[in-house]
C-alpha cells in the first residue's frame, strides 16, 4: 500500500476522534465544579517572605569598547565616498593602507585651483611692475614739476634784476635823446628865422626846419608817455604775470607730489591685493594637495581592524563598507591596543546618582555566555548625552564606562553586553517580590490571605522590595490583588490643597520609572494598576533563588 493511501486513510480516522474527545471535554467542562462553572474558585498565587542578604544592583545594556585605541578618521573635507577598505578583523601592521577615499572631486578642485593661482601669479608680477613704473613716472612728474618752479623764479629774477632796468632805462634814453633833437631842431629853427628875415632863406626852407621843431617836440612827447606806460602799467603787469608763474608752478608741483602719492599708494594696494589673491590661491591648492594625500589612510599602529558603528537617528549603526559616504572627521575604524577592554553604557537619569565611581560590577557578554567579567565604574559623564534624545526627548542618558577587570581573548570591540553595577548591599533584609506590593490612599500595602495590610518598603527593584515593616518571615504574600481591589487615589498634598496644580493621583518621585531602582513616597515605583516596579536588582539569598531573567550571580556577591 503506497504512503498517500495510507495518510488517507489516518485522516479519516482523526477527525471522529477529535471531535469525540471535544465532546468529552465540554461535558466534563459542564459538570459540577467543572472548569466551564461559575462557581470555580480563583487560585491566587503567593509568594513568602524571604529573609537574607539583598544586593540592590543596576543593570544596563551595553557595548565593549577597547580602553585604548587608535582612531582613523577621515580628513577630507565635505563627504566623500569610500572606494576601498580593508576587512573588518584583519590584523594590520603600521603603515599598512587601511582606507582609499573618492577623490574626483578634490582633482578637479586641484585643477581649478592649479590655473587661478598662475592668474594671480600673472597678476601679481603685473601689479609689481605697475608700481615700478608709476614711482619711475612720479620721479620725472616731480623733477618737470620742480623745473617749471625754477624756470618761474629765474624769470622773474631775470625780469626784476635785467629786463625791466633795461626797459626803464632805454626809456629814459629814449626820452633823452628826443629833446636833444628837439633842442637841435629848436637852435636850427631860430637861425632858420634870422636867415629868413635876412632874406638868405627862403619861407619853404624855413616852413622845413619848423616841422623839424614840432616833430622833435612829438618825439619827447611820446618816449615820455612810453616811460609813463612802462611804469605804470607794463612794470606791474610783468611782475604780476611772473608771480602768478611762480604760484602756479608751486602748485602744480604740490599737486604732482600728492598725485604721485595717491598713485603709489593705488599701485601699493594693487600689488598688496593681489599678492593676498595670490597667498590665498596657492594656499587653496596646497590645500588640495595636502587633502589629496589623505585620501589613501594608513595605519598608524599595528593592531586589529574594527569599524566603527556610528548610532542613527533610529539608534540603530551604520556600518561602515565600501561604497558608504563618510563625512569629515568622522571616525572610520578603531584599531584597539593594549590595555584591557571597557563597557560603554547609558544609565537613565532616575539612577545616576546611585552610580559611583569605583562601585563593582558585573559583566556578561552576549558572545561569550556563561561567563560573568568583574568590572569597576571608571567614568560617569556629569551631562547627559545630547545625542539620546533621539527616540524620547524627555530621557537623559549619561554615558558610563565600567572598565573590565578581567578580560578574554574572546572579547572583541563592538560586542553586546549587559552590565550590573553593585550599588548597595543589605546584609539582613526582609523582601518580596515586587509584584507583591501595591499602592492605595497613599500607603504601601500587601495582601495576605485576601486582606490587605500596609506595610513600609525601603530600597526596591524591578525584582524584589525591601519590608522595613508590615510583615513577617514566612508568610504568604500574593502576587496579585484580589478581584474587586480598585486603588484609591493618595490624597492631595499641601500645595494641591491650596490651590496648586492637580497631582493626577499619587505622583511618584522625580525620576522613578520602570529599571530605574527610585521609589516615589518611600517605597518602590507603581505601574498603572497600584502596583510598585523598581530598579534592577536581585536579592541574594533567603532560598528564594534567582529569579527568571536576572543576570549575574545571586549568592556570595
Amino acid at each position: 500500500m503506497s504512503t498517500s493511501v495510507v495518510k488517507k486513510k489516518n485522516n479519516r480516522l482523526a477527525l471522529p476522534i477529535v471531535l469525540v474527545i471535544a465532546a468529552v471535554g465540554l461535558w466534563s467542562g459542564l459538570r459540577d465544579g467543572g472548569w466551564m462553572t461559575t462557581s470555580a474558585e480563583v487560585v491566587v498565587e503567593g509568594q513568602s517572605v524571604q529573609r537574607g542578604p539583598l544586593r540592590i544592583t543596576v543593570v544596563q545594556r551595553g557595548n565593549l569598547s577597547a580602553k585604548n585605541s587608535v582612531k582613523v578618521v577621515n580628513e577630507l573635507e565635505g563627504q566623500v565616498q569610500i572606494l576601498k577598505l580593508v576587512a573588518e578583523g584583519t590584523a594590520v601592521k603600521k603603515g599598512d593602507l587601511l582606507v582609499v577615499l573618492d577623490t574626483s572631486s578634490l582633482e578637479d578642485r586641484e585643477n581649478a585651483g592649479d590655473i587661478s593661482v598662475q592668474n594671480a601669479q600673472a597678476a601679481l608680477t603685473n601689479a609689481r611692475q605697475n608700481l615700478e613704473i608709476q614711482i619711475s613716472q612720479n620721479v620725472s612728474d616731480l623733477a618737470k614739476a620742480e623745473q617749471t618752479l625754477s624756470f618761474a623764479h629765474d624769470d622773474e629774477r631775470k625780469y626784476n634784476e635785467g629786463d625791466w632796468p633795461m626797459q626803464l632805462a632805454a626809456a629814459g634814453e629814449t626820452i633823452l635823446l628826443a629833446k636833444e633833437r628837439l633842442s637841435q631842431a629848436e637852435e636850427r629853427y631860430n637861425k632858420s628865422v634870422d636867415l629868413f628875415e635876412a632874406k638868405f632863406l627862403t619861407a619853404t626852407e624855413l616852413e622845413t626846419d619848423r616841422i623839424s621843431r614840432s616833430s622833435a617836440e612829438v618825439s619827447v612827447a611820446q618816449a615820455e608817455r612810453a616811460e609813463k606806460l612802462l611804469i605804470e602799467h607794463d612794470h606791474p603787469k610783468q611782475i604780476a604775470v611772473n608771480t602768478g608763474k611762480i604760484t602756479e608752478a608751486e602748485r602744480e608741483l604740490k599737486r604732482v607730489e600728492l598725485q604721485a602719492e595717491a598713485r603709489v599708494v593705488n599701485a601699493k594696494s594693487a600689488l598688496s591685493t593681489s599678492q593676498a589673491k595670490y597667498d590665498l590661491e596657492a594656499e587653496k591648492l596646497a590645500k588640495f594637495r595636502d587633502q589629496l594625500t589623505k585620501a589613501k589612510i594608513y595605519s598608524p599602529s599595528e593592531g586589529i581592524v574594527v569599524y566603527t558603528r556610528e548610532q542613527s537617528r533610529w539608534g540603530q549603526g551604520e556600518l561602515m563598507e565600501e561604497g558608504a559616504t563618510v563625512r569629515e572627521r568622522q571616525e572610520i575604524i578603531t584599531i584597539p591596543q593594549s590595555g584591557g577592554m571597557i563597557a560603554e553604557a547609558s544609565l537613565h537619569e532616575s539612577v545616576i546618582k546611585k552610580v559611583k565611581e569605583g562601585q563593582k560590577c558585573t559583566i556578561l557578554v552576549d558572545a561569550i555566555p556563561n561567563v560573568e567579567f568583574s568590572g569597576r565604574v571608571e567614568f560617569v559623564a556629569l551631562l547627559p548625552d545630547s545625542g539620546s534624545s533621539w527616540m524620547n526627548p524627555n530621557a537623559r542618558l549619561f554615558r558610563t564606562n565600567i572598565a573590565v577587570t578581567d578580560t578574554n581573548p574572546e572579547m572583541r570591540p563592538g560586542m553586546s553586553c549587559s552590565v550590573e553595577i553593585l550599588v548597595k548591599e543589605i546584609p539582613d533584609a526582609l523582601f518580596v517580590p515586587v509584584q507583591a506590593v501595591f499602592r492605595t490612599g497613599g500607603k504601601t500595602v500587601c495582601f495576605i490571605g485576601g486582606e490587605q495590610r500596609a506595610v513600609e518598603i525601603g530600597d526596591a527593584s524591578e525584582k524584589w522590595v525591601e519590608i522595613l515593616s508590615g510583615v513577617e518571615e514566612g508568610e504568604i504574600v500574593e502576587l496579585s490583588p484580589p478581584r474587586d481591589f480598585k486603588p484609591e487615589p493618595a490624597p492631595p498634598t499641601a500645595i494641591e490643597a491650596k490651590g496648586g496644580p492637580p497631582a493626577g493621583g499619587s505622583k511618584p518621585a522625580s525620576g522613578s520609572m520602570p529599571g530605574s531602582g527610585s521609589k516615589p513616597d518611600g517605597g518602590a515605583q507603581r505601574n498603572g494598576e497600584g502596583r510598585p516596579s523598581g530598579g534592577e536588582s536581585r536579592p541574594s539569598g533567603g532560598g528564594a533563588g534567582r529569579p527568571s531573567g536576572a543576570t549575574g550571580g545571586d549568592h556570595g556577591k
